[in-house]
């Protein structure tokens, strides 16, 4: 099957590959640009583990405020030069890590930043819910580990699936925006206010 250059630009903007890689996914594929856009994501996301090593001291505090000044995010998110914290791409990403903590209220960052103690609580919980519900056993144990799971999706930023697309989660987000970008990038740490709230997270 003959790719065309409308292909090719196609796949190169969705993914930020180069001409060449993105020509030989979409021939390996057959045309068919899922396919490539698939096999470019996942050659893109093996190299963004080698990238993880490399330091990140450049990058943008991004500010948003929401519902009129009802809701405030303030989330520092970094790169490794200069340029790229400058650029289009990254200056996009940042803002919808904003939008992302803004409309879903993560507490933590990822789940190893959640305390043993907020997670013991968490387990005693559904613990005494599983039991109350009538379950024994494994039964129990394989309802509470589900349900920490999702208590994780819901306050661990990383894990959440992400408001423009549900099928991936922000951790995906962030890797595919390293693939395309080419540097390491790294969510460093975020505050969200909520109007009359006691205490910020």
């Amino acid at each position: 099957m003959a790719i065309t250059t409308e292909q090719i630009k196609k796949l190169r903007e969705a993914t930020g590959a180069g001409i060449l890689d993105c020509r030989k996914a979409l021939e390996d594929a057959d045309g068919d640009f899922d396919k490539a856009l698939e096999f470019l994501r996942e050659k893109g996301l093996a190299t963004v583990l080698k990238r993880g090593e490399r330091e990140t001291l450049e990058g943008a505090v991004e500010l948003y405020s929401h519902g009129g000044g009802r809701v405030g995010v303030m989330v520092e998110v970094n790169c490794e030069t200069d340029f790229v914290s400058r650029s289009q791409a990254f200056r996009t990403f940042a803002h919808e890590v904003a939008l992302q903590i803004a409309a879903s209220s993560p507490h933590y960052l990822k789940a190893e930043d959640v305390p043993a103690q907020v997670l013991d609580e968490q387990r005693s919980q559904e613990m005494a819910h599983a039991r109350a519900e009538g379950k024994s056993g494994e039964e129990v144990e394989k309802a509470v580990e589900s349900r920490l799971e999702k208590y994780l999706e819901e306050v661990c930023l990383l894990r959440q699936p992400y408001i423009r697309d549900e099928n991936i989660t922000v951790e995906k987000l962030l890797l595919q925006n390293i693939a395309a970008i080419g540097e390491n990038v790294v969510i460093r740490r975020f505050a969200r206010w909520e109007l009359g709230e006691n205490t910020a997270v």
